[in-house]
């Protein structure tokens, strides 16, 4: 909405800067987008007279002018413009003036003759004939206002106002007008709102005799009021409407059509004016459109209308479209007569589908879809006529004929100035409050509050409250806590879900984030087998594509999927993870079971499933999870057989870790070995210490042992380590493997594996006899594993 501050002046007086104004009004509820100065791109113009015209010596086409610019001496200036003649009053340019569009004048010479600046058409000064009726649109635009030599060309010809541009929300179609927001501004800066009522002076005949209303719809038209003017005369409006028409972006047409986009514009209330002659019958029919029929809108397109769509008719065809368009002969022309001024109110849902079904959304449909109040068609359509008198545009026909003379009933609520204080924490007396409520309109009186008709947002204690917050100002409430004992905080799953991101960032990884729908086939890219339960996945309905159609079980095809992509942009390296939902269908009927995955992978240079273990193993230790193994696994189909192991935490298979399938990789496009993991989340949570134990420093010396091993030469350390720590117990205090070993010394089909032992115990100095036992015990649970001693 562009408010144009010289209008805004009519009804309230703003003493302050522009700057200050903006601020405010913004604080206040108003927004402001920016502010602008009309002609700021123009400098250094100003009004001239031409003093003498004679010919160019060197050019038929061109003359030189003598121009007095208020200045010492006249300047000449070389034009080829032809209406300019001695006396002319003209705009301008100056040597080192500005123009419009970045153009810049400076003196020179042509055909031979100095020219020290320039004369000035409409289009230089980016104005149009519509602004000036009385100028022509090629040639030099001769001034016929009353000015002054040497005055500045903005406020010779009105180009000065300062325009302010405000973003209206759709809850406040009340602000799309400038007496809306000339209430707002009277309430932001307390000074009193000047809103004078229209008034009709001299009215002849009966509109009753000229004209019929027939509403067929009253749930589209709220309200329907029409009011005849005769003996119209068609004309130019007069220079301080075109000017405010301009400053908010309307461009003037004629006298008749600039009233109804100036009442529009004043009170936010769309108006149209009917040529009387092309009503026939005399009879204005709101009713929906028939099946087939079409209209011709102003904008001369035929458009096909349908029975959802309210039309304006007469008593043989439609002749406007409700809220949205008139039609192509429902307009003012040259030789209208007699005129019927339309205010009404439609109903806001019904015109937004109208003008986006036609494919056009006009001023007047931009302000119905809002929902306006019925209440504002009476005193705008009041207006108009009061305009028309004011111009001597016509003659006002006595009376007007109004569907619903009841208009909208105000909204009545409880006046709750105690409740107000405790909801926003201030301490306003009440009649403070009662004053803030009645400068915008609202009445309080014996502790009801009565809401205007143009507040329908206004619906409860809690947008009373805000109201009174908007103009106390937000800025003056003092912050305050929380009331109750419930404070807001993360959630055990949360702070592990947190600490699970922070340790993956820091190892280097990136995370991503994927849908969680996918295609069928993508489990055949991964190599799941068909009778695979991974293959049952609960299907879409109404899936945006096949490759989303159902949701997925397993979030590795998605991992692979951006790995893929970030491979074929020829990126040297990938580390990925993502924290996802995989879905597992239940019986039919019922929503699929959901849980959490960590999906991580990816590759780099001189990266093996080692770094990929060690990964898991630092973010096992970080999330303070101690009961873990890795177990070999050689069936996954999607992993390579030699390269895979089993995650078991606290027992309980948590996920799987290793090197992609070559014939995986292949299916997405990898030339190189890809590493990845997918681990549970729920059985990571339901085995981690939420405590980390700290342990005091020792305060009596370890004991160390080394052990040299001969085993198979497929057995696991894994396995290995797993029967020392149980079999040694608590003085066991690091594990470590230091060599592994084959060779000449030692048998085929065997392999050496050395360990040194820590141990240590917190209360008392082992004895090299406890050592020596704990070691034996070692060595006797590795018996049972056909593990001996190396000699």
């Amino acid at each position: 909405m562009l408010l144009s501050m010289k209008w805004l002046s009519d009804y309230v007086d703003v003493n302050a800067p522009i700057h200050d104004f903006c601020e405010k009004m913004t604080m206040s509820g108003s927004k402001v987008e920016s502010h602008s100065n009309e002609g700021e791109e123009i400098s250094k113009v100003v009004v001239g007279k031409v003093l003498s015209v004679e010919k160019h010596p060197n050019a038929d086409s061109l003359v030189i002018c003598q121009v007095e610019v208020g200045q010492d001496q006249p300047v000449q200036i070389v034009t080829g413009a032809t209406n300019v003649t001695p006396g002319s009053m003209v705009p301008v340019a100056l040597d080192g003036s500005t123009l419009p569009h970045g153009v810049s004048i400076r003196k020179g010479k042509l055909r031979g003759e100095v020219s020290n600046g320039m004369m000035c058409s409409l289009s230089e000064l980016d104005l149009t004939v519509h602004d000036f009726p009385y100028a022509i649109e090629d040639g030099i635009f001769l001034l016929e206002e009353e000015c002054e030599i040497g005055q500045d060309i903005g406020s010779a010809i009105g180009l000065n106002d300062t325009i302010v541009d405000f973003e209206i929300t759709s809850n406040r179609p009340d602000c799309l007008s400038i007496t809306g927001l000339a209430r707002e501004a009277a309430a932001t800066f307390s000074v009193p709102l000047k809103l004078p009522q229209p008034i009709v002076r001299s009215e002849s005949g009966n509109v009753d005799e000229l004209l019929k209303v027939n509403v067929q719809n009253p749930e589209l038209c709220l309200r329907y009021i029409g009011r005849v003017v005769k003996n119209v005369r068609i004309g130019p409006s007069p220079r301080w409407m075109r000017e405010r028409l301009r400053a908010c972006g309307v461009r003037p047409i004629n006298n008749i059509v600039d009233i109804t986009n100036y009442v529009m514009l004043e009170y936010g209330q769309p108006m149209h004016a009917f040529d009387y002659k092309l009503v026939k019958g005399g009879q204005i029919v709101v009713r929906n459109a028939r099946e087939g029929e079409t209209i011709t809108t102003l904008d001369g397109v035929e458009r096909k209308l349908s029975p959802s769509m309210l039309v304006i008719a007469d008593s043989e065809k439609p002749t406007a479209v409700a809220g949205v368009m008139g039609g192509e002969y429902s307009g003012i022309m040259e030789d209208t007569q007699t005129i019927v001024f339309e205010s009404a109110c439609f109903d806001g849902g019904s015109v937004r589908l109208t003008a986006k079904a036609l494919g056009m959304r006009t001023e007047s449909s931009s302000r119905y879809e809002k929902g306006l109040d019925p209440n504002t068609c009476l005193p705008a359509v009041q207006r108009a006529c009061e305009l028309v008198e004011l111009l001597g545009a016509g003659e006002v026909v006595d009376g007007l004929i109004d569907s619903n003379p009841a208009g909208r009933a105000p909204t009545t609520l409880p006046f709750q100035p105690d409740w107000i204080n405790r909801f926003l924490g201030i301490d306003l007396s009440a009649e403070t409050m009662a004053g803030i409520l009645e400068s915008i309109g609202f009445q309080v009186a014996d502790g009801q509050l009565t809401v205007p008709t143009w507040r329908a947002d206004v619906e409860c204690g809690a947008d009373v409250a805000e109201e009174i917050a908007r103009f106390y100002g937000y800025n003056h409430i003092p912050t305050t806590g929380l009331r109750g004992s419930a404070q807001g905080s993360l959630t055990g799953e949360q702070k592990f879900t947190r600490r699970i991101h922070q340790t993956l960032l820091a190892q280097g990884l990136s995370e991503i984030i994927t849908y969680t729908f996918i295609s069928a086939k993508n489990y055949d890219k991964i190599e799941l087998p068909q009778e695979s339960e991974l293959r049952r996945s609960l299907v879409i309905q109404n899936p945006l594509g096949e490759d989303t159609s159902i949701m997925r079980t397993t979030a590795l095809p998605s991992l692979l999927e951006i790995v893929a992509r970030n491979y074929n942009n020829r990126n040297e390296s990938a580390l990925l993870y993502e924290v996802g939902t995989e879905y597992t269908p239940t019986t039919e009927g019922e929503l699929p079971l959901e849980h959490q995955q960590i999906t991580l992978g990816g590759y780099r240079e001189g990266y093996d499933f080692f770094q990929l273990k060690g990964v898991i193993i630092t973010l096992l230790d970080e999330l303070n999870i101690s009961d873990y193994e890795f177990i070999q696994q050689t069936n996954h189909p999607t992993f390579h057989p030699g390269r895979c192991a089993r995650l078991l935490v606290g027992g309980t298979d948590c996920g799987v870790l290793g090197e992609i399938h070559p014939k995986v990789a292949a299916n997405y496009g990898l030339g190189t070995r890809i590493y990845a993991a997918s681990i549970r989340v729920d059985t990571l949570y339901q085995n981690h210490q939420a405590i980390k134990e700290c342990r005091p420093l020792p305060r009596f010396p370890a004991s160390m042992r080394d052990l040299a091993l001969i085993c198979d030469e497929a057995m696991p350390v894994a396995q290995l380590e797993k029967a020392i720590c149980s079999s040694v117990g608590p003085v066991l205090e690091k594990l470590k493997l230091f060599d592994v070993y084959q060779g000449a010394q030692i048998p085929a089909g065997k392999k050496s594996v050395a360990y040194s032992l820590a141990l240590r115990s917190g209360d008392h100095t082992l004895t090299d006899e406890e050592a020596d036992a704990a070691v034996k015990r070692a060595l006797k649970a590795l018996a049972k594993m056909e593990v001996t001693l190396r000699a």
